[in-house]
């Protein structure tokens, strides 16, 4: 059956950087950040959410900041397409983590939300989530090379060196953020206690699992040849405007929410979701052949059956 889609050639277009710096504190992330910055670009914004550590390196590098002081994603979304608006060519984010875990991040807006009569954290998320989602498209979207720090969660471990003497050592392992928010990025690296960059995530083929003491320069330099490296990138279309309010999610959209959280934070098997699903869409909208026909009263009243389901299935304690 022909469908009237066709392919066309693969070209490479000239980008920008979608950077992600993830490790515990004291790695040097804010400074690897700045240093790669002023290879990238001449004009360079930076979002401070560290009550203004960011400038006490001042004295060294050249940049605006913003300290921001509620850590709601709508705050960054505003203070991101203000850099864009206002011509940077380089935007830090500093910190992206607290967008996730700091005050008036998601979340403590799923908690908040969760508190008010008839609500749950599940209800709580189909708020949260659309806003979060505007986040990852607003720095995708960004005409600004975007550098983003993240807190990494940290642990300590015990080793012997070649000697036999114990050490202990501080690693840091995912980063704090949405599970899968690094793959965002074009060029994601961890950093640890001795300011070692590790790349463990790239598109940029002469970074493909490099491992760099101190970088600085040298290796933004790398970075830039590759984004620059390519044709033209398209224009937006001219009547592109940054949104101020994320849209809200569809009754599918809420159905398919519900789902992800019991699989992902309850951790109840996918196909048993499912099932439970389909069941209970019979039940309540068996006109409705799949979850893109339901109304929004089906689904509010599926989604509620499908939490009743988890608590009397799974225990009081995963609800």
């Amino acid at each position: 059956m022909t469908t009237g889609l066709t392919f066309r050639r693969a070209t490479k277009a000239r980008a920008r950087a979608r950077i992600a710096l993830i490790g515990p504190s004291g790695s040097g992330k804010t400074y690897t950040a700045l240093l790669f910055a002023q290879t990238l670009g001449e004009r360079v914004a930076l979002i401070d959410t560290e009550h203004g550590s960011a400038s006490k390196y001042a004295d060294v590098f050249t940049f605006d900041v913003l300290e921001l002081t509620d850590f709601a994603p709508k705050a960054y979304v505003e203070a991101i397409e203000a850099a864009g608006a206002a011509g940077y060519d380089v935007l830090i984010i500093d910190s992206l983590s607290h967008a996730w875990a700091g005050k008036g991040g998601a979340l403590e807006m799923v908690d908040n939300a969760a508190a008010r009569p008839g609500c749950n954290k599940y209800t709580a998320w189909r708020d949260v989530t659309p806003w979060h989602n505007r986040l990852i498209d607003t720095i995708i979207a960004s005409p600004c090379h975007v550098i983003a720090t993240m807190r990494a969660k940290t642990e300590y471990v015990i080793e012997k060196d070649e000697k036999g003497n114990t050490t202990i050592r501080k690693v840091g392992l995912a980063p704090v953020q949405r599970d899968g928010m690094e793959y965002e990025f074009d060029i994601v690296a961890d950093m640890d206690a001795s300011n070692t960059l590790m790349v463990s995530k790239t598109r940029c083929p002469a970074l493909r699992q490099a491992t760099v003491r101190m970088p600085g320069a040298e290796t933004a330099e790398v970075i830039k040849a590759w984004l620059s490296d390519g044709v033209d990138a398209p224009e937006p279309p001219p009547s592109y405007a940054p949104a101020t309010k994320a849209a809200a999610p569809g009754p599918a959209d809420r159905v398919r929410l519900l789902q992800r959280n019991l699989n992902t934070d309850l951790s109840l098997p996918a196909d048993d979701i499912i099932a439970a699903t389909k069941a209970i869409r019979k039940q309540i909208a068996p006109e409705a052949e799949k979850l893109e026909d339901l109304t929004e009263e089906q689904a509010e009243a599926i989604c509620l059956a499908l939490e009743e389901w988890a608590f009397n299935v799974h225990g009081a304690t995963t609800v």
